[in-house]
């Protein structure tokens, strides 16, 4: 039972590791040499949202839910889940990426316009869940995409992440903007290691 036990453990290890592997999709690393910084934008069209439909599906479940329980509750759901994406996910990515190269070797940021873009394109949030008892990981899929800025259509680079999972804050995670926010740290740290490797 126990060899079983921890044969599934490691297995689901392998899985976890190769899921939050990168994938080429487009260009090569060695576009990317010499460049130091890059404006980042983020980018949500068509966001897919597990067993639902649509982003759209998915909110109307939520805020009804929430709504039975108290009036106003499902706005405040709707709003908090639109503003989380400036107010958390974006200064969390950023603050991620940046503090891997400890010398400014590269950098990304919302606030100024460089010459070269890092653009994180969202493709599904799995917000996940922690009810006390039982908890899973927020999970995000994302292709990131390098082009010169104003040359979309030109692009230097183009890799993707499936599942990217955020680590919790000990189990008291419950909200769902900070359990996603945590996996674009994980992102941030995902992409930081290869541009370590890879370009620096």
């Amino acid at each position: 039972m126990k060899k079983q036990f921890v044969s599934v453990l490691l297995l689901f290890i392998t899985l976890s590791v190769s899921a939050q592997r990168l994938k080429i999709n487009e260009g090569d690393f060695k576009n990317l040499k010499g460049i130091n910084t890059y404006s980042v934008v983020f980018d949500y069209t068509d966001v897919q949202i597990p067993k639902f439909e649509n982003e759209e599906a998915f909110l109307k479940d939520k805020m009804d839910k929430r709504e039975e329980k108290e009036a106003g509750d499902g706005e405040r759901f709707k709003k908090e889940w639109f503003s989380d994406r400036p107010d958390r996910y974006h200064p969390k990515f950023i603050e991620s990426f940046n503090k891997r190269f400890d010398n400014g070797e590269l950098s990304v940021n919302e606030d100024t316009a460089e010459e070269y873009t890092m653009e994180i394109h969202t493709t599904k949030i799995y917000p996940g869940y922690n009810v006390g008892i039982v908890r899973h990981n927020a999970e995000i899929d994302v292709t990131f995409t390098i082009y010169k800025t104003g040359e979309k259509d030109k692009v230097l680079f183009s890799g993707s992440y499936q599942d990217v999972q955020g680590n919790g804050a000990m189990g008291y995670d419950y909200n769902s903007g900070y359990r996603i926010s945590e996996c674009y740290a994980k992102l941030a740290k995902n992409i930081a290691q290869e541009f370590n490797k890879k370009v620096l």
